[in-house]
């Protein structure tokens, strides 16, 4: 069950902590605006300085002070614990920490509460609920254009061979503990599609020491020495024009904002095999000692509305609201995608967790051979 606490809200605003059919239907924005005019302003922590500006769209539109700041997530984890640790509350909500470190220790430890809309419950897939998923950040396989009227990639274990030794740009697993996860991820429940890929690719059914199809790929990926930076780095390895020899890449969508801004020429990788990508998730918490429970999930609201997501939208990260879509203009051209995307399992965020570490060195032992 999603963690709910208990507020007082004064009678005219009680209504809005109802929850099940009964919310549903009692659920009033009007009352949660009011309630939330009462409280102190809010800080929000976001991993995109977009946050900025929507705290300030949020505050023109409602007139409820919010402050946004960019914040890494495993800073946002950091900061959030030891403000609960101190009683010394300072950012309200958290947006798009990291997932696996929310679901099994924050929530857990009663550090955050998720809360989902309840007139939005419907339209917000389950599988996003628990702990609420704001957005999803896709990551993909991606090309330069320049060079390559198609992707020169079509499965996953052609990133194991030779050629691209030393030629994918990547963020780092052990800065982004994400991709520690998203390996994770992969064994759990898409361990039987990278081993029919290897099939498909090699013309044989793997054969392996290792435990699991998955590792077998993570081992000869990283013996193959990936370039590892931030998105901007792995961006500018991949697209930036004039090169010879471009990287063939794995980035988030939000940097093909850059073939406009900068001439770069990233594309994406619309048939690799098994899936062109991942979706990195970006979930929505309330710190549990806030001073502003209404103030913070008013903003939560927002969040989820076309509106509130739209400084994001436009860069390709995906509402979990069914009812929000991406703009016809965004510039990766992934809404025609989606399907091809693994997703992420939020009920396995806990093993991800404990696997976390395990993975890490994993990838650090077979990465410094």
């Amino acid at each position: 069950m999603i963690k709910m606490k208990t507020l007082f809200l004064g009678a005219s605003a009680a209504s809005v902590l109802m929850s099940g059919a009964a919310a549903q239907e009692a659920f009033n924005v009007e009352a949660l605006i009011e309630a939330a005019r009462a409280e102190p302003a809010i800080t929000v922590y976001a991993v995109t300085g977009k946050i900025v500006e929507t705290a300030e769209n949020f505050t023109a539109k409602y007139g409820v002070q919010a402050e946004g700041r960019k914040v890494s997530e495993a800073e946002q984890i950091e900061l959030l614990m030891r403000e609960s640790q101190s009683n010394n509350v300072l950012g309200d909500v958290s947006v798009a920490a990291d997932v696996a470190a929310v679901a099994a220790e924050l929530i857990p430890g009663g550090i955050v509460e998720s809360w989902v809309p309840p007139d939005m419950e419907a339209d917000i897939a389950a599988e996003w609920r628990e702990p609420l998923v704001i957005v999803n950040d896709p990551h993909v396989f991606t090309y330069n254009t320049e060079l390559n009227e198609t992707c020169p990639v079509a499965n996953i274990w052609q990133l194991t061979e030779p050629e691209y030794s030393r030629k994918v740009a990547m963020l780092d697993p052990l800065v982004k503990p994400n991709y520690a996860d998203w390996f994770n991820q992969m064994e759990m429940h898409h361990d039987a599609e990278i081993a029919a890929a290897y099939e498909s690719y090699f013309g044989a059914p793997l054969e392996t020491d290792e435990r699991s199809a998955t590792a077998a790929w993570v081992r000869a990926y990283a013996e193959n020495q990936p370039l590892l930076g931030d998105s901007s780095a792995v961006a500018d390895a991949v697209g930036a024009p004039g090169q010879q020899n471009p990287f063939f890449g794995l980035t988030s969508v939000s940097k093909f904002r850059d073939n406009e801004a900068k001439g770069y020429k990233l594309g994406l990788c619309t048939d690799m095999v098994p899936f062109v990508g991942w979706l990195y998730p970006g979930p929505g918490v309330i710190a549990s000692g806030t001073d502003s429970p209404n103030a913070a999930k008013l903003f939560i609201h927002y969040l989820l509305t076309a509106e509130g997501i739209a400084p994001q939208a436009v860069d390709g990260k995906i509402s979990t609201n069914s009812q929000v879509l991406l703009p016809d203009d965004e510039p990766s051209g992934i809404s025609a995608h989606f399907d091809d995307l693994m997703a992420f399992s939020m009920e396995t965020a806990q093993d991800d967790y404990d696997a976390r570490q395990d993975w890490q060195d994993f990838w650090r032992v077979h990465y410094s051979r």
